[in-house]
């Protein structure tokens, strides 16, 4: 089977096809640094919108999430803009944890792991 590689940089790639199975590197809010944490993962959820279309998938194919969050106060915050970003019955299976991210400037980082 071959491996896909999409965006790819010296580090990373922002999608890896393998199969049918995608795989998002690590999504922050690059667009809306500095935000509150509902903000960002606002701006995240839609960046993951468009990387799984460049897939030739979407939201309602999730398979994994984890979410990373600097300060898990922010956990219900986040989990409001998720909630209603996941379609009803798609919900994938998902960790969320706080740890320190590379970036103070983002609070949020989330990894997604879909079908296609």
């Amino acid at each position: 089977m071959t491996i896909e590689r999409k965006r790819v940089g010296t580090r990373m790639s922002q999608i890896v096809i393998h199969g049918d199975t995608v795989y998002l590197a690590g999504q922050v809010a690059e667009d809306d640094p500095g935000a509150p944490a509902a903000d960002q993962m606002r701006n995240i959820l839609a960046r993951i919108d468009g990387l799984l279309a460049e897939a030739g998938s979407d939201k309602s194919k999730l398979l994994s999430a984890t979410i990373w969050l600097a300060d898990i106060r922010d956990y219900d915050a986040i989990n409001e803009v998720w909630d209603a970003w996941v379609p009803e019955g798609c919900a994938p299976a998902r960790a969320c944890v706080e740890a320190k991210l590379a970036f103070t400037k983002y609070i949020v980082e989330v990894g997604i792991i879909a079908a296609r």
